[in-house]
């Protein structure tokens, strides 16, 4: 192993050049959840051509490619490839310019302003390094391309796509992010890494009537200003400060006339929590709220609730992550860290808790060195442009040969060696 990672250390090696190619042309080339088209079909036939067994269109635009080398344990490398509708506002020579319609029909900007096309840059980065090393490593590769986590439907498409003997089943998934970070560093933790995300629209039924007879109307306004207000209180007064926890309003809309009461308003709420025992307490406590309102007003139908996503805990499972921070530790010496956990959410637990397969993720920081040093010496790193911000971009170097060292030192905690001549 370490003389292929000498192999491939140097930033002078062709690899990088060809790679930097790829992730730019991804970057400029973003797709929306599930639409990912392009993407797939570009890892598709880059990971074909190596050798690999592909199957495309596994949940819709899902890629699975399966390289067998002999007898040992089954590796899954996963990465997300959908991009975000939003806007870029990063000034790059290479930055996105694509506009598309989204699942509603509604024209919008595109952007990897989460940092998905460096993941697949990776992927495809690692599948090539052991596609053409088959001599250091044993057993068999899957790499799997996922499509639509940023709405939490992917992982599930594809699981629900997959069949019982269509692949191999894995011994171990192994997955990464890219963060805000010293770029050049690796960030890991057993246990609890990523929280546990739902979002909900929630419709709350009024009657209409003109501003100037309120009497005759029972306001949703009135009904949405209050249900905002007392679901802040969950977690500030039912919560216990010892456990964490955060629900955020982020859409409230009601009416289109200041002289009109409208029948009804909309609210869109999003809860990040660390326990299952607090998320389904949490999603009580909504209920409750949103009901006990509506009854207070007097309405003549209950609250209506619909579920727009639901994350699972990224739990790490503690003797595989102790396994990949060995690695770590000697591939990166102190720039293998022990991250703290993170309140964004990720669909990539639900290939490990449907198979009942242990599974790490682990972050990769993309921000300029000097620069997180510098904020953190001012105590401004909250500062710093972080994934979904319209101006994320990540430094392509060191980021670009750090997350593709990571990915191989975690797979190679699982690869046999292969025999001595």
């Amino acid at each position: 192993m370490n003389a292929l990672f000498q192999a491939i250390a140097d930033p002078g090696n062709a690899l990088f050049g060809d790679l930097e190619s790829i992730y730019q042309d991804l970057h400029q080339h973003p797709e929306l959840s599930m639409q990912e088209v392009r993407t797939a079909q570009v890892a598709a036939d880059y990971i074909e051509a190596l050798g690999f067994e592909v199957t495309r269109k596994v949940g819709i635009t899902g890629v699975v490619g399966v390289l067998r080398n002999g007898e040992g344990a089954t590796v899954m490398l996963r990465a997300d490839m959908d991009a975000l509708p939003m806007a870029e506002n990063t000034g790059l020579p290479y930055a996105s310019t694509v506009r598309a319609k989204d699942e509603d029909g509604v024209e919008v900007g595109v952007a990897h302003s989460c940092g998905h096309d460096m993941h697949v840059t990776w992927l495809m980065g690692a599948a090539r390094v052991l596609a053409e090393h088959r001599d250091a490593w044993k057993g068999t590769l899957m790499v799997v391309f996922q499509p639509g986590e940023e709405v939490g439907s992917g992982a599930r498409s594809m699981v629900d796509d997959w069949g019982t003997d269509r692949f191999p089943k894995p011994d171990i998934i192994l997955g990464q992010h890219v963060m805000v970070g010293a770029a050049g560093t690796v960030s890991y933790r057993p246990g609890v890494i990523l929280s546990a995300g739902d979002s909900l629209k929630i419709r709350l039924f009024g009657r209409g009537s003109h501003g100037s007879q309120p009497q005759t109307s029972i306001d949703p306004v009135i009904m949405a200003a209050a249900t905002t207000m007392r679901l802040q209180t969950i977690v500030s007064r039912e919560i216990s400060p010892l456990d964490s926890a955060v629900l955020t309003i982020g859409s409230l809309q009601a009416g289109t006339k200041e002289n009109i009461i409208p029948d009804e308003a909309t609210i869109k709420l999003n809860v990040r929590t660390y326990d299952e025992d607090v998320r389904e307490y949490m999603l009580k406590s909504i209920r409750r709220i949103c009901c006990a309102e509506c009854d207070a007003s007097g309405t003549e139908r209950p609250p209506e609730f619909t579920t727009l996503s639901q994350y699972p805990l990224t739990e790490n499972d503690a003797a595989a992550t102790q396994r990949v921070a060995d690695a770590f530790k000697a591939q990166f010496g102190d720039n293998a860290l022990q991250a703290a956990p993170a309140s964004a959410s990720e669909d990539f637990s639900v290939f490990g808790r449907s198979w009942n397969v242990p599974y790490v993720f682990w972050f990769v920081g993309g921000t300029d060195a000097a620069v997180f040093a510098q904020a953190k010496a001012d105590k401004q790193v909250n500062k710093i442009p972080s994934n979904h911000s319209p101006q994320f971009a990540p430094v392509i170097h060191p980021t670009l040969e750090t997350g593709l060292q990571a990915m191989l030192s975690a797979a190679f905690a699982w690869l046999c060696p292969a025999p001595k001549a």
